[in-house]
């Protein structure tokens, strides 16, 4: 069938889009902003793009319109669809109905964690040759795309999103996708522009739970408050516990930040060594052995894919260096992955060298000020703290971050001019600095914009 893709520039519809056209369809699509690296993906797949959402593009006739989240009412194509009463879709459930039902779908959900545990295992398939179909909200170098469908393979890896799936479907995108390997990777308030509180988004957990097989495998953390009370609404399927105390742990090594000694039911069975750190990414690391353990692959066969994992771009990624000065850009935007992040960071470097944090609140959320309060305490163990914020804009802040980093005097520094911004961080930067940018978004490309100009300093 030929289908139309309303927001297919988005990381989820861009993969939809990508594996309904391995699927055999036709596929077109439109978006505001139809750009790199995105565009280029799609168009090299054979995926006609178009620029906007004018109303003259039912003249495609195409058989179904997927409808991405971005569009709301009040779209000109998607009011000239529903007043012809054109047949349409959302793109979770067109997912759902046209694709995964027929797979074994491995989900990965949870507030932080869900695209670097997503493609771990998603190159954990790979690198036992038993490759899986996959949608990450990501690059993983290892992967090399965000999203791949053969439909001879058993297998699907789908990051699973708890935002509301379209405008006419408030429900979280992960319901339509009927896991039977699920993990929870943990469970905090998020996304304020859609949920009024953390029970709302815990119901939505709780949604999906009620999904999932009594014959499957639900793996959490044994320590989450918010998924104790998510699962005591009801679970009927076999549980599986990470962490300390749990069937799978961790045990990180006090000499070498990128080791630990993975145990399963008591018994040890390997150790990773690799270049993340972080106790989240042995988080993530766990949960991602779990899950491939339950479809068949071994531990040890999982943690020898996982001593060659490289990671995703945008976490903690080094974009370059100049005069000692490393840049990394990291898409936290979130207090506890601000502080999670950071932490990371630290115990790897030790205090031999400064932390220079970046933040860009630009999610929603931190746009709308709900969790403004804890940025000081996330952002407590970088030496200098730089906050930029828009003003006017689609993107500017509802709230004061002078105010909100009173408390930190002389350590913060906030505005909302990108230049000053860039000026303010290269003069307080100084050889063997780490500057970690955070940002959800482009961030006006701050980070090659920071090594040119660090770049400029050093030759004056």
């Amino acid at each position: 069938m030929h289908v139309h893709i309303l927001g297919i520039c988005g990381t989820f519809m861009g993969g939809l889009a990508l594996i309904a056209r391995s699927a055999g369809h036709t596929v077109t699509g439109c978006d505001a902003g139809v750009y790199p690296p995105m565009s280029t993906q799609l168009q090299e797949q054979g995926i006609t793009l178009i620029e906007g959402f004018e109303a003259g593009q039912i003249a495609l006739k195409p058989d179904l319109y997927v409808i991405g989240n971005i569009v709301s009412r009040g779209n000109p194509l998607m009011e000239a669809i529903l007043n012809q009463g054109l047949p349409y879709v959302s793109g979770p459930q067109w997912l759902g109905e046209q694709v995964l039902h027929a797979q074994h779908v491995l989900a990965v959900a949870g507030t932080h964690g869900k695209t670097t545990t997503s493609a771990m295992l998603a190159w954990i398939f790979e690198h036992a040759r038993q490759p899986a179909n996959f949608l990450i909200g990501g690059v993983a170098p290892d992967l090399g795309v965000s999203a791949r469908y053969n439909p001879t393979r058993q297998h699907f890896v789908i990051e699973a999103d708890e935002y509301d799936t379209a405008f006419f479907d408030k429900r979280s995108k992960f319901i339509h996708y009927r896991p039977r390997t699920a993990i929870l990777n943990n469970l905090e308030y998020d996304h304020a522009d859609i949920f009024p509180d953390l029970h709302a988004i815990e119901t939505q957990f709780n949604h999906l739970v009620r999904t999932i097989p009594s014959q499957g495998l639900i793996i959490r953390p044994r320590h989450d408050e918010a998924l104790d009370r998510v699962l005591a609404r009801g679970c009927w399927t076999p549980v599986e516990h990470l962490g300390p105390g749990g069937h799978w742990q961790a045990i990180a090594d006090r000499q070498d930040e990128g080791r630990s000694t993975i145990i399963h039911d008591g018994q040890e069975v390997g150790a990773i060594s690799w270049s993340l750190s972080g106790a989240h990414n042995r988080a993530n690391a766990l949960a991602a052995l779990a899950a491939a353990n339950h479809i068949g692959i071994p531990a040890q066969e999982g943690i020898a894919a996982l001593c060659t994992f490289q990671g995703i771009k945008r976490r903690m990624e080094l974009r370059g260096t100049v005069r000692g000065v490393r840049v990394f850009d990291d898409f936290a935007h979130h207090p506890s992955a601000i502080a999670t992040t950071i932490a990371g960071l630290r115990q790897r470097i030790g205090t031999t060298r400064r932390i220079l944090a970046v933040i860009e609140p630009r999610s929603n959320t931190m746009k709308l000020g709900a969790m403004a309060d804890r940025l000081p305490e996330a952002l407590a163990q970088a030496d200098l703290v730089f906050c930029y914020g828009e003003v006017h804009g689609k993107h500017a802040l509802g709230w004061n971050p002078a105010e909100i980093f009173q408390s930190m005097g002389t350590r913060a520094w906030s505005g909302s001019k990108l230049d000053s911004l860039i000026d303010a961080i290269c003069k307080a930067a100084r050889p063997q600095d780490d500057i970690l940018v955070m940002s959800n978004g482009s961030f006006g490309n701050i980070h090659q914009k920071l090594l040119d100009a660090l770049g400029q300093s050093d030759s004056h």
